[in-house]
């Protein structure tokens, strides 16, 4: 195996040879086998040991493990000491996702603190089945099908093409100890309960079988790289991006085949999950939309607008008297004048004794209008923005300059009749956005 393991590492991770790495290290056969494997192919690491205080004194015993083989190995062993419960307590998550959230913010910490690139972990080729039956179980696309990658951002997995009957073989012919985590066994874990009670049955159908998947989830992987650069070639074609909203025109959206797959394949890298409800947007009425924890799609007359969901539409800002210029929620630049100098879209005069301090920047709200300049009468806001076609997007993130509960300014649009500049006027007022 290690021969193997070294030619694996030549072709596919040539980096861990060359620059020092962590290795995470549970005290488990696989974590203790690969540590064993890189120690003897010469590479420069540090062990990472996350003592999780779940399981009394074995997981104190497993501590006392780690720390005796990296002294055994001749390596840094740094070990971290969490209070696993309190974390579960206090997200009510459950005890695996704490688990996973506690150990890796741990970890890229210390990847920061030593200057390190790469965490090595201990997944293998029994895992990635446990993983594909897992989300086969759950319902999934293709990447779900796809296994645990071999690298994933900072996380390089070598040991993915090995089973675990030859981590175990090669363990027993090396003398190398480990330690049993218990609760491995238990099956009320879904996890444990597929490795124990399916993985078993499936390998007694055919005595290849694990070999048989790996060559198969690899033809996956392929034909999931080609799907990918398709549908990245496609977004080049028909989103159109303009500053921080993506307009899709619904007359594409409506040419692919078969629609659900096209819709999952853009849209689910957004969190995007309810497909029946997304799909049925293309028919609904302007302003129709659909929300996923991140991000909004949202019908627009004949087209879709994405966008990242945002908490300030109910925000209000005040500016007071005595501010001359603000930066937040837009650079303003606000002084007094003698003469109507400069003008264009982001300029403003108004006499300034029309105006009742605190100046108010917001966003628009149902029912709002103003009395346009160069206007007779008042004219409704959603009136004015559906003459401008302005979409549902752009609205929303339109500001509005207001004084004593009156728009003052649709920013950068369009003045309110009632604070021009007159023959009266004393004093001029310039407002501008930079």
């Amino acid at each position: 195996m290690l021969n193997e393991f070294k030619k694996h590492i030549q072709n596919q991770f040539p980096e861990l040879s060359k620059n020092k790495f962590l290795l995470a290290c549970s005290g488990g056969l696989d974590s203790v086998v690969l540590a064993h494997l890189c120690a003897q192919c010469g590479f420069d690491f540090l062990l990472a040991h996350c003592n999780f205080k779940l399981r009394g004194n074995e997981s104190d015993e497993d501590e006392r493990f780690v720390r005796q083989l990296a002294k055994r190995l001749g390596k840094t062993v740094c070990v971290k000491q969490f209070k696993t419960q309190e974390y579960v307590n206090k997200k009510s998550i459950s005890i695996q996702m704490a688990a996973r959230e506690l150990r890796y913010e741990w970890f890229e910490g210390l990847m920061l603190q030593n200057n390190i690139k790469t965490l090595v972990t201990a997944h293998h080729a029994d895992d990635n089945l446990e993983t594909f039956i897992i989300n086969l179980s759950r319902g999934t696309g293709i990447k779900g099908l796809t296994g645990i990658p071999s690298r994933t951002r900072y996380i390089a997995r070598p040991l993915l093409p090995f089973t675990r009957i030859q981590i175990l073989e090669f363990a027993k012919k090396e003398a190398i100890e480990w330690r049993e985590d218990r609760s491995n066994l238990e099956t009320k874990y879904l996890r444990n309960k597929i490795r124990h009670e399916i993985v078993p049955v499936l390998k007694e159908l055919h005595p290849t079988f694990l070999t048989n998947f790996t060559e198969t989830q690899e033809f996956l992987k392929q034909i999931s790289d080609i799907a990918d650069n398709h549908i990245d070639q496609l977004k080049k074609d028909i989103f159109q991006e303009n500053g921080d909203v993506i307009r899709i025109k619904i007359e594409s959206l409506q040419s692919l085949h078969p629609l659900k797959a096209y819709m999952h394949a853009l849209f689910g890298a957004y969190g995007f999950t309810e497909w029946e409800d997304v799909q049925q947007l293309l028919t609904a009425m302007s302003g129709k939309e659909v929300r996923s924890r991140t991000h909004r799609l949202v019908k627009d007359r004949d087209s879709l607008l994405l966008t990242s969901i945002t908490d300030d539409l109910n925000k209000e800002f005040q500016i007071k008297e005595e501010d001359t210029e603000i930066q937040i929620p837009i650079s303003l630049k606000i002084s007094t004048v003698n003469l109507i100098e400069a003008v264009g879209p982001n300029i403003l005069y108004v006499d300034k004794e029309t105006l009742k301090y605190p100046l108010v920047l917001r966003k628009w709200r149902k029912g709002d209008y103003f009395y346009p300049l160069g206007m007779q009468g008042r004219k409704k806001l959603s009136k004015f923005f559906k003459d401008e076609k302005i979409d549902v997007i752009s609205k929303e993130k339109q500001w509005l300059l207001c004084s004593d509960n009156k728009i003052v300014w649709v920013v950068g649009k369009r003045a309110d009749d009632r604070f021009k500049i007159t023959h009266r006027t004393k004093n001029i007022l310039k407002i501008k956005v930079n």
